[in-house]
């Protein structure tokens, strides 16, 4: 004969298993990281700056200020799975406000130069502030203050900054709302920078991310036997003063073929008129892109001493390669180290330099009820 159930007993028994299983979920979310919040000095007005720490389950670790939505540190597992910070930078925030280097920072209104810091729109010519030589070179968005928030996702770790660049500044016009989000992807080896921007009058816009990257761990030596890739035929050849001439000359035979994987510094000294205005690289690939709408792979670097691999994927049209021509070893980053000459390179995905003053170079024109989308991810792996 069986016993009838006791409904009392039944429902405790439910309700244990149910506060059980939320207990369970509770310790899971515990478990898993949480973005930190450091303090990271102040600048000359007072203001005080917050780093903000994401990681990921891959080992992988990002640090970002709000002074200028900069990448601080970036710390990635070499083959051996030991984790070293790969990009320049300072300890301490006052550094980056009196820096000139541009160390990991979000660039704007427009990523590199502007011929005699002038272009015309809609009619009307607008001066810019000339901060190199005759030219306009970046704009000041490394210099602002940020709004930051945690926008971490089931996903992953998130950091959402925000800013609003009054009509005028630096002698853009319209008043531009700027978002970039910095995100680690909790199963992915990348590091992740989206980017979006609206504005209420004509402007341009060439937003970029300047970090300086040494895969052997900042402050060690020189990038020159670094393996670069960097998929385009073109590059646009420019002037003394580093202002594309408005030609896009083909890379073969030259020392700006990167279609294979080449040292860094097997051709950097070469007596080629290119070289010499740059000092080394530093100019403009045009990308060999099959959709202009899809992220698209730009770059690949191998250091063959720790085995570090960096794949750069993109939806801009092109890519700035330099590699670091004006460090001296005068400059001293984190951890007390110095930077050496040609310590570190940058690849720094954008639409062309100087397209407002070159109609035949793909736009950078925003109008009011335009969005500007861009992302840039990079991606990490050992060889």
């Amino acid at each position: 004969m069986l016993t009838p159930r006791n409904p009392v007993t039944s429902l405790a028994a439910v309700s244990l298993i149910c506060a059980l299983a939320l207990i369970a979920v509770a310790t899971a979310l515990e478990a898993k990281p949480k973005m930190e919040k450091r303090a990271f000095g102040k600048i000359q007005d007072g203001r005080s700056a917050d780093l903000y720490v994401l990681s990921n389950d891959q080992g992988i670790q990002a640090a970002i200020t709000n002074y200028g939505a900069t990448l601080v540190s970036l710390k990635v597992p070499d083959r051996n799975g030991k984790a070293a910070d790969i990009v320049l930078g300072f300890d301490d925030v006052s550094k980056y406000e009196s820096g000139k280097a541009y160390f990991g920072a979000t660039v704007g209104r427009y990523g590199n130069r502007i011929a005699h810091a002038k272009f015309s729109l809609d009619g009307v010519t607008y001066t810019l502030e000339k901060n190199d030589g005759d030219n306009h070179l970046h704009g000041s968005f490394n210099k602002r203050m940020w709004a930051a928030k945690d926008a971490s996702t089931s996903a992953g770790q998130a950091l959402e900054l925000t800013y609003v660049s009054k009509d005028g500044e630096d002698g853009f016009p319209g008043d531009l709302s700027v978002k970039v989000v910095y995100s680690l992807p909790a199963n992915e080896n990348e590091l992740k920078i989206d980017y979006t921007a609206t504005t209420d009058k004509d402007t341009v816009l060439n937003l970029t991310h300047h970090s300086y990257f040494n895969l052997a761990g900042q402050g060690n030596g020189d990038v020159l036997q670094d393996q670069l890739t960097l998929f385009a035929s073109k590059f646009t050849p420019v002037d003394a003063t580093l202002i594309p001439t408005g030609e896009l000359r083909p890379v073969q035979g030259t020392p700006f073929d990167f279609l294979k994987a080449t040292a860094v510094g097997a051709r950097i000294n070469q007596d080629d008129e290119q070289l010499k205005f740059g000092k080394g690289y530093d100019h403009n690939w045009v990308l060999d892109l099959k959709d202009s709408k899809s992220i698209a792979e730009a770059a690949v670097v191998f250091e063959p001493t720790t085995g570090r691999v960096m794949q750069v994927w993109t939806t801009e049209p092109a890519i700035q390669f330099y590699t670091g021509n004006f460090l001296d070893g005068t400059v001293q980053g984190k951890d007390g180290k110095t930077y050496p000459f040609r310590g570190a390179l940058c690849l720094e995905t954008q639409h062309y330099p100087d397209s407002p003053n070159h109609p035949a170079f793909p736009s950078t024109e925003l109008k009011p009820g335009q969005t500007f989308h861009s992302i840039t991810t990079f991606k990490f792996s050992v060889q």
